[in-house]
This record gives C-alpha cells, sequence and structure tokens, in this order.
C-alpha cells in the first residue's frame, strides 16, 4: 500500500466552489446548494483504496452524527477511471448505498476540484466553517489498515465540536495518510 500524506491546505483558505455530478441522484450538485449552515466537510475519497474502506464505517457514524447540527458532509472521488474502473460513478453509486452513506457522493471527472482542494490522497479531509474558511485540515485519526489503532475520527471530531462549541480549533495538525489520487495523465 502507497503512503501519501495530505499536502495540507493553508488554514482559512476560503473553500474552491464547484459543481459536480452526484452519482447517488444523478444530478449536478454545487457545493452552495450542499455546504452545512455551521460547516462543510469535504472528503476525497475513492472505491477501492484500502484506507478508505477501512474509515468507512466511521465516516458514515460522523455524518449521522454531525448533519443534524449543521455540518454538511460531501464525498469527491477524482480518480482517474480509465485506470481505476473498480472507482467509476456507477460503482460510486452503489458503494455509497451499499455503506449507508447519508451524503452526496460527486465524481470529478476532470480532477479541477482536486486540484483547486490540492488534494493528494484518499481519504483527505477538509472541514470549512460556516463562512467556508478552512478550519481543519488533515487525519480522522491515528488508525491505519493493520496498525491495530480502532477507528474513532478523533482527531476531525475533535475539531467539529471545537468548530461547534465557538472554540479555538488547534493549529496542530497532522497530514491525512493514504492512497494517492489516480490522475489522468
Amino acid at each position: 500500500m502507497a503512503r501519501t500524506p495530505s499536502n495540507m491546505l493553508p488554514l482559512g483558505t476560503t473553500a474552491p466552489d464547484f459543481e459536480l455530478q452526484n452519482t447517488i441522484t444523478g444530478e449536478t450538485s454545487a457545493l452552495n446548494d450542499l455546504k452545512g449552515t455551521r460547516g462543510t466537510l469535504i472528503a476525497f475519497i475513492c472505491n477501492h483504496c484500502p484506507f478508505v474502506k477501512h474509515i468507512n464505517p466511521e465516516l458514515v457514524r460522523l455524518a449521522k452524527t454531525y448533519q443534524d447540527k449543521g455540518i454538511g458532509f460531501i464525498a469527491i472521488s477524482s480518480n482517474d477511471v480509465k485506470n481505476y474502473p473498480q472507482d467509476a460513478p456507477h460503482l460510486m453509486k452503489a458503494v455509497a448505498e451499499e455503506e449507508g452513506y447519508t451524503f452526496p457522493y460527486l465524481y470529478d471527472d476532470t480532477q479541477k476540484v482536486a486540484k483547486d482542494y490540492d488534494a493528494a490522497c484518499t481519504p483527505d479531509f477538509y472541514l470549512f466553517n460556516a463562512d467556508l474558511k478552512l478550519v481543519y485540515r488533515g487525519q480522522l485519526d491515528d488508525s491505519r489498515p493493520e496498525n491495530g489503532i480502532p477507528v474513532t475520527g478523533k482527531d476531525l471530531r475533535n475539531a467539529i465540536d471545537a468548530l461547534l462549541d465557538n472554540q479555538k480549533i488547534s493549529e496542530v495538525q497532522k497530514p491525512s495518510i493514504g492512497c494517492n489520487i489516480k490522475w489522468k495523465k
């Protein structure tokens, strides 16, 4: 398994806007339509990555915990589906249904959105406040496939809780580690 770290987009960055295909509904969805009233989590994920498979149940738990509290959840796959057909949009819809995603799973066909966010790996997490300013980027927690540490979502949970409680979020943030985004050649 390749271990690619996040690029760690600078805190305070405004979320780049986008309109992407929602693989669950088939409609085009824009950031402004999907953002939460109190904050927005954008997760770059994909179907086949073992790091994403490892954290999927916790991602679903997080969404179920925080969506009702005003945090919008958005998942995006930017992988090259020509060389990685298991990440194709129709299979993204199937994974979303199997995993019980309660959030949109968008397909970034041109890979422009991943580049705009300086995304590097799957999973890669970006938490924005209500004004779409970046307040957290990095790992879900210290768990990785086969390291024996339970998946708790601790780092991301702490950041979301601090955001909701109007507390300062520590600027000491660990990069996520995962498979590299599969860039088109």
